[in-house]
């Protein structure tokens, strides 16, 4: 990558009113030569009358940080209801009760306010205008040409909207101040006003297109469950009212029976449920397969990640179907050779999102080692396929089973030892490779169609792009 210089005089740093050395910010206000051109308040306005009344939540919602938004704007919220708090929701409760909570009206653009470059920007549709979004989002009301500017802001004025972004150490950050400086090419504005209504006849097959493939998206938990549930014949709709059930009955001869001094109902309630499962199919103990004690992760602080570097996993990387994340890679301070990961090591995290897991597998994934969230297994791939059990630890008897055993003072915990007492189906190979093949072929489909999203994505892009070589 080349370097970028500029000169000036100490005239134009006299003429700086916002203090602000970053190199793009002040190369981005020096050389942008178009005399006409629209301000930011021209364009736009903040919502600041956004928050939100969470005494009124009382039924499921919808709610969405950044890390629920693709690149290309897609949504994938997470359902909460403080009647029904799962533990490994907590983190959001605890941030929704702070204030961490803002709604949106149809026709609002959201930008992220950290790490810009990412594109994780959303229009407000009239599908996702009812979900409830994270405060770091800079939300925003088009004042004209609502849906075209969002995605012009994606295309041609991206590089203007990264240019204001702060760079510093840590990652680029945007702050409602800075908007003040952007510039909009008054030529291509006035264009795009011209030209609305034949844009948007453009656009409005291909979003259509968008939410037709969209609709045929299923929850990849689901895929998961229906597989495993038919395979044990087990209800899930017992499991779902299970899982809703907040009043128990639980007689003291059950709570003797405890030997770690838990009284919780929730828990005893789990446990009858797992060894229902456990006593009319064949399961086994997965310390049985291990070839080695279980490891815990580096606590090393991570680091900006450079082509070449070593990477360093994270609960934060891994999704719920346990595919690793590309969009915040990090390495760590010090790379320590005995957290190196080989094939087929699988992590479990034991802390935070408890119980989310990931195989590694050289031919698909860099050079990594894991952080100490994480706990390493090594068991015998002879016996269970690592595929398997990936898919096995997202399915409803795992969790059922993290649900009998999960300590919550404080954070929900599940470490080393309790891990080992995870009882694993125990079924012939050829049985796991059909559920994995099964699974797996539907996963790929879900794979085809965001695939197919994405290039419609792509096509509004070039529409937008061409408008303005016209």
């Amino acid at each position: 990558m080349g370097l970028k210089t500029f000169t000036t005089n100490f005239q134009n740093i006299g003429k700086e009113k916002t203090f602000r050395s970053d190199v793009d910010f002040i190369d981005f206000q020096n050389n942008f030569l178009v005399e006409q051109h629209y301000s930011f308040n021209d364009l736009f306005e903040f919502q600041k009358d956004n928050k939100v009344d969470i005494e009124n939540l009382d039924d499921d919602f919808f709610y969405s940080e950044i890390g629920n938004v693709s690149k290309d704007g897609e949504v994938e919220p997470v359902k909460l209801n403080f009647t029904e708090k799962k533990e490994e929701e907590e983190n959001y409760y605890k941030k929704i009760k702070k204030g961490d909570i803002i709604q949106v009206e149809e026709n609002d653009i959201l930008l992220s306010k950290v790490r810009p470059n990412l594109k994780k920007y959303v229009f407000v549709d009239n599908e996702n205008a009812k979900y409830f979004y994270t405060s770091a989002f800079v939300h925003l009301k088009p004042k004209k040409l609502n849906k075209i500017l969002y995605y012009s802001l994606r295309t041609i004025f991206y590089d203007n909207l990264i240019a204001i972004s702060r760079q510093g150490k840590g990652y680029p950050t945007l702050k409602d101040d800075d908007f003040l400086y952007l510039k909009f090419d008054k030529n291509i504005i006035d264009k795009f006003i011209i030209k609305q209504e034949q844009i948007v006849v453009q656009i409005e097959p291909i979003e259509q297109k968008i939410k037709e493939l969209k609709a045929t998206i299923r929850d990849p938990q689901i895929i998961i469950n229906e597989v495993f549930a038919r395979e044990f014949g087990f209800d899930l709709d017992k499991f779902e009212k299970l899982k809703k059930q907040k009043f128990f009955e639980v007689d003291f001869s059950t709570f003797g029976k405890q030997n770690d001094l838990r009284f919780s109902v929730k828990h005893s309630i789990y446990s009858k449920y797992l060894n229902k499962i456990t006593k009319q199919h064949n399961f086994f103990l997965f310390e049985k397969i291990l070839l080695e004690e279980p490891q815990y992760g580096s606590n090393k602080p991570a680091k900006d990640y450079t082509e070449g570097d070593i990477r360093y996993i994270r609960i934060t990387d891994i999704d719920d179907i346990g595919n690793l994340k590309n969009d915040d890679i990090k390495t760590a301070e010090k790379i320590e050779e005995k957290y190196l990961l080989k094939d087929n090591d699988f992590l479990f995290a034991r802390s935070g999102t408890v119980g989310r897991s990931f195989f590694y597998n050289s031919s698909i994934h860099d050079k990594a080692i894991f952080a100490g969230y994480f706990i390493k297994f090594v068991f015998n791939t002879n016996l269970v396929f690592p595929l398997f059990l990936l898919y096995y630890s997202k399915s409803f008897i795992f969790d059922i089973w993290k649900n009998s055993v999960v300590r919550t003072l404080g954070q929900p915990n599940i470490n080393a030892e309790e891990y080992k007492t995870l009882p694993i189906p125990n079924i012939p190979l050829f049985k796991q490779q059909r559920i994995v093949d099964e699974i797996k072929a539907e996963l790929d489909k879900q794979d085809e169609i965001k695939k197919q999203i994405e290039q419609e994505r792509n096509k509004i892009d070039e529409i937008i792009e061409q408008v303005i070589k016209l």
